[in-house]
């Protein structure tokens, strides 16, 4: 990826280039690039973006002018201080929706700072209804819906009290009924169809507003999940949306580790807490500036690796927590010397590819990355 200019932070840049372990890359032409592919599927369906945990992980300071550059007009972030932090960066029209809604003591910041609170209860609409008696003015609310997932959401038997109520929903604007897809990572999955029929019948009952049901997956399973609205997340920044076939999205970061240490081994000798880690031979074996306290779990090492010029660098033995162990026979003698970097996301080895060694998915990988990384916004020739 060719650099064509850098945004620094001091929020997220804590370490210059000289005293850092290693380097993240985050491509911001790619996340816009992945928005508007997203949104290009859609029809007149609204493509809204989820910042959440600090976007992803990969800072939301940086990432969210340029989703609202790209056509972004709709926020949502999990918790209501997410949402203030987000609002500087956003022109005054956007819209921010807090998807956990607000505890009551967070309720009155939530609505006076221009964030639409997501309901998941009535003990949520009770709050709400009595903030707006109070500020006696109708509120700006979404409602969700819990359709087979048990997470987050009304009941089928509170989506009957409000119908039998409708005062319970007095001085509630709900411009939004939404609902959360459990499989939709998997297409064949039978509950993603009786998700969707359970959220249709359900959301017939309440007042009329925009509808959204789906997330990153669920846009890739056809027009009759899309609805009003989706809300993507994981997929704007690279990780791929379906279990099978190849991922249509840009790869988001890069993730360079300086070698810290190199040695030779002789068969025999053991690598790492436990010595789970013997050599069969003579070999190389370098120490690498990044560990689990950086997003790379212990689980992982078995099967896990790095790069360098296209040579694979298994890793060896436990990774700990500042640093692992890689393997580097592969490379020609004098190719790499301690200081020299190796490549631990790249385009071809991503967030999925570490996330399927370590036995878990691409978000957790991409929101565990460490600050501890020198980070580089970076935007593509």
């Amino acid at each position: 990826m060719a650099v064509v200019n850098t945004v620094s932070s001091s929020a997220r840049t804590l370490w210059p280039a000289s005293r850092a372990g290693a380097v993240l890359t985050v491509n911001l032409s790619a996340i816009a690039e992945n928005y508007r592919y997203l949104k290009s599927r859609l029809g007149k369906t609204v493509c809204a973006v989820v910042v959440k945990a600090d976007a992803y992980g990969l800072g939301v300071a940086q990432v969210a002018p340029v989703l609202e550059k790209a056509g972004a007009e709709h926020f949502f972030v999990a918790h209501v201080d997410e949402g203030l932090a987000l609002r500087p960066f956003l022109s005054p029209h956007t819209s921010v929706t807090v998807l956990h809604g607000p505890r009551p003591d967070a309720a009155e910041v939530c609505v006076r700072n221009n964030l639409r609170p997501v309901l998941n209860s009535l003990e949520q609409v009770a709050v709400l209804r009595d903030l707006a008696a109070k500020m006696d003015k109708p509120l700006d609310v979404a409602i969700q819906l819990d359709t087979g997932m048990s997470r987050f959401g009304l009941s089928e038997a509170d989506i009957h009290k409000l119908v039998a109520s409708p005062e319970l929903l007095k001085g509630l604007s709900v411009s939004l009924v939404m609902s959360h897809l459990a499989c939709a990572d998997t297409p064949q999955n039978q509950a993603n169809t009786m998700q969707r029929e359970r959220f249709e019948a359900y959301a017939h009952m309440l007042p009329q507003a925009a509808l959204s049901l789906s997330a990153s997956s669920g846009i890739f399973l056809g027009p009759q999940f899309h609805f009003d609205l989706v809300r993507p997340g994981a997929a704007l920044y690279g990780v791929a949306p379906q279990n099978e076939g190849d991922n249509p999205l840009k790869p988001v970061v890069g993730l360079q580790a300086h070698i810290l240490q190199i040695r030779h081994l002789s068969k025999g000798d053991r690598v790492g807490y436990g010595l789970t880690w013997q050599a069969h031979g003579p070999c190389r074996v370098a120490t690498i500036a990044t560990g689990y306290a950086d997003g790379f779990a212990r689980a992982g090492a078995a099967a896990g690796c790095a790069w360098y010029k296209g040579y694979r660098l298994p890793i060896l033995g436990r990774i700990s927590m500042d640093s692992m162990t890689v393997d580097l026979s592969a490379v020609p003698e004098g190719l790499l010397e301690e200081d020299s970097m190796v490549e631990l996301l790249n385009e071809s080895y991503g967030v999925d590819a570490v996330a399927k060694a370590e036995g878990t998915i691409g978000y957790e990988v991409l929101t565990s990355l460490g600050r501890r990384y020198h980070r580089v916004y970076a935007a593509a020739a």
